[in-house]
Protein backbone atom coordinates (compact mmCIF):
# COMPACT_ATOMS: atom_id res chain seq x y z
CA UNK A 1 0.00 0.00 0.00
CA UNK A 2 1.24 3.29 -1.03
CA UNK A 3 0.05 7.23 -0.87
CA UNK A 4 -0.22 8.95 -4.11
CA UNK A 5 -0.22 12.38 -4.38
CA UNK A 6 -0.34 14.21 -7.77
CA UNK A 7 -1.43 17.19 -9.62
CA UNK A 8 -2.99 14.63 -12.49
CA UNK A 9 -6.45 13.03 -11.73
CA UNK A 10 -7.42 10.90 -14.74
CA UNK A 11 -10.85 9.70 -15.18
CA UNK A 12 -9.59 5.87 -13.60
CA UNK A 13 -8.88 7.86 -10.57
CA UNK A 14 -12.45 9.76 -10.73
CA UNK A 15 -14.23 6.99 -11.56
CA UNK A 16 -12.75 4.58 -8.52
CA UNK A 17 -13.24 7.45 -5.89
CA UNK A 18 -16.98 8.26 -7.21
CA UNK A 19 -17.46 4.49 -7.37
CA UNK A 20 -16.63 3.62 -3.60
CA UNK A 21 -18.26 6.85 -2.13
CA UNK A 22 -21.69 6.03 -3.94
CA UNK A 23 -21.31 2.49 -2.96
CA UNK A 24 -20.75 3.97 0.84
CA UNK A 25 -23.74 6.28 0.13
CA UNK A 26 -26.47 4.56 -1.25
CA UNK A 27 -27.08 3.07 2.63
CA UNK A 28 -28.37 6.56 3.73
CA UNK A 29 -29.37 7.95 0.56
CA UNK A 30 -31.75 7.64 -1.77
CA UNK A 31 -30.21 8.82 -5.10
CA UNK A 32 -33.37 8.23 -7.45
CA UNK A 33 -34.13 12.02 -6.75
CA UNK A 34 -30.87 12.87 -8.35
CA UNK A 35 -29.91 14.00 -11.86
CA UNK A 36 -29.21 16.69 -13.93
CA UNK A 37 -30.73 19.80 -14.76
CA UNK A 38 -29.99 22.46 -17.34
CA UNK A 39 -31.41 25.16 -18.70
CA UNK A 40 -29.63 27.20 -22.14
CA UNK A 41 -30.79 29.98 -23.92
CA UNK A 42 -29.62 29.80 -27.82
CA UNK A 43 -29.67 31.91 -31.12
CA UNK A 44 -31.00 30.06 -34.26
CA UNK A 45 -28.03 28.49 -35.13
CA UNK A 46 -28.05 26.92 -32.00
CA UNK A 47 -25.56 29.10 -29.81
CA UNK A 48 -25.58 28.71 -26.47
CA UNK A 49 -25.91 32.66 -25.60
CA UNK A 50 -26.55 31.74 -21.59
CA UNK A 51 -27.01 28.93 -20.08
CA UNK A 52 -27.77 27.24 -15.97
CA UNK A 53 -26.06 23.82 -15.39
CA UNK A 54 -27.64 22.37 -11.68
CA UNK A 55 -28.46 19.24 -10.42
CA UNK A 56 -31.56 17.59 -8.33
CA UNK A 57 -30.13 16.33 -5.26
CA UNK A 58 -33.12 14.91 -3.26
CA UNK A 59 -34.74 18.10 -2.06
CA UNK A 60 -32.22 20.19 -3.48
CA UNK A 61 -31.78 22.34 -6.38
CA UNK A 62 -27.80 22.55 -6.64
CA UNK A 63 -27.24 24.93 -9.21
CA UNK A 64 -23.38 24.58 -10.33
CA UNK A 65 -23.05 27.44 -13.40
CA UNK A 66 -24.78 30.17 -14.56
CA UNK A 67 -23.90 32.28 -17.36
CA UNK A 68 -24.86 34.90 -19.62
CA UNK A 69 -23.10 36.38 -22.62
CA UNK A 70 -22.13 39.97 -22.20
CA UNK A 71 -24.18 41.10 -25.14
CA UNK A 72 -27.02 39.79 -23.24
CA UNK A 73 -26.83 41.04 -19.79
CA UNK A 74 -29.09 42.96 -17.47
CA UNK A 75 -31.66 41.78 -19.98
CA UNK A 76 -33.49 39.41 -17.65
CA UNK A 77 -32.23 36.24 -18.97
CA UNK A 78 -30.55 35.42 -15.70
CA UNK A 79 -33.82 35.63 -14.79
CA UNK A 80 -35.11 33.16 -16.42
CA UNK A 81 -32.79 30.69 -16.37
CA UNK A 82 -33.14 31.01 -12.82
CA UNK A 83 -37.10 30.98 -13.01
CA UNK A 84 -37.32 27.96 -15.31
CA UNK A 85 -34.64 25.67 -13.49
CA UNK A 86 -36.68 26.49 -10.38
CA UNK A 87 -40.40 25.42 -11.95
CA UNK A 88 -38.49 22.22 -13.25
CA UNK A 89 -36.83 21.62 -10.13
CA UNK A 90 -40.17 21.94 -8.01
CA UNK A 91 -41.95 19.85 -10.30
CA UNK A 92 -39.35 16.98 -9.68
CA UNK A 93 -39.74 17.40 -6.11
CA UNK A 94 -37.39 19.93 -4.72
CA UNK A 95 -38.10 22.27 -2.02
CA UNK A 96 -35.05 24.32 -1.77
CA UNK A 97 -32.08 25.54 -3.47
CA UNK A 98 -28.04 26.41 -3.14
CA UNK A 99 -25.75 28.13 -4.95
CA UNK A 100 -22.52 30.00 -4.37
CA UNK A 101 -21.36 32.90 -6.41
CA UNK A 102 -17.58 34.85 -5.65
CA UNK A 103 -17.93 38.07 -4.63
CA UNK A 104 -16.85 39.69 -8.24
CA UNK A 105 -20.05 37.51 -10.03
CA UNK A 106 -23.49 38.17 -8.91
CA UNK A 107 -24.45 37.82 -5.02
CA UNK A 108 -27.12 40.81 -5.51
CA UNK A 109 -28.82 39.03 -8.14
CA UNK A 110 -29.19 35.64 -6.51
CA UNK A 111 -30.39 38.34 -3.13
CA UNK A 112 -33.11 40.09 -5.83
CA UNK A 113 -34.00 36.05 -6.52
CA UNK A 114 -35.09 35.41 -3.53
CA UNK A 115 -32.11 33.71 -2.36
CA UNK A 116 -31.14 33.84 1.51
CA UNK A 117 -26.58 34.58 2.50
CA UNK A 118 -26.34 31.29 4.92
CA UNK A 119 -22.39 31.52 4.86
CA UNK A 120 -18.96 33.50 3.57
CA UNK A 121 -15.76 31.93 3.10
CA UNK A 122 -13.49 35.61 3.05
CA UNK A 123 -10.26 35.34 0.91
CA UNK A 124 -11.66 32.71 -1.45
CA UNK A 125 -10.62 32.19 -3.92
CA UNK A 126 -7.57 35.18 -2.82
CA UNK A 127 -7.14 37.67 -0.45
CA UNK A 128 -9.60 40.44 -0.76
CA UNK A 129 -12.63 38.81 -2.40
CA UNK A 130 -15.31 36.25 -1.12
CA UNK A 131 -17.11 33.07 -2.17
CA UNK A 132 -20.65 33.37 -0.86
CA UNK A 133 -23.31 30.49 -0.26
CA UNK A 134 -27.31 31.54 -0.44
CA UNK A 135 -30.12 29.44 -0.41
CA UNK A 136 -33.84 29.66 -1.37
CA UNK A 137 -37.47 27.76 -0.08
CA UNK A 138 -38.94 27.01 -3.57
Amino acid sequence: MKLVVTDEITEKDRGDLLSGLSEYNVRFVDSSAWGALGVFMRDDEGRQLAGLIGARKGNWLCIDFLWVSEALRHEGIGGKLIDAAEAEAKKKGCKQALVDTFSFQALAFYQKKGYQLQMTLDDFPHDGQQRHYLSKVL
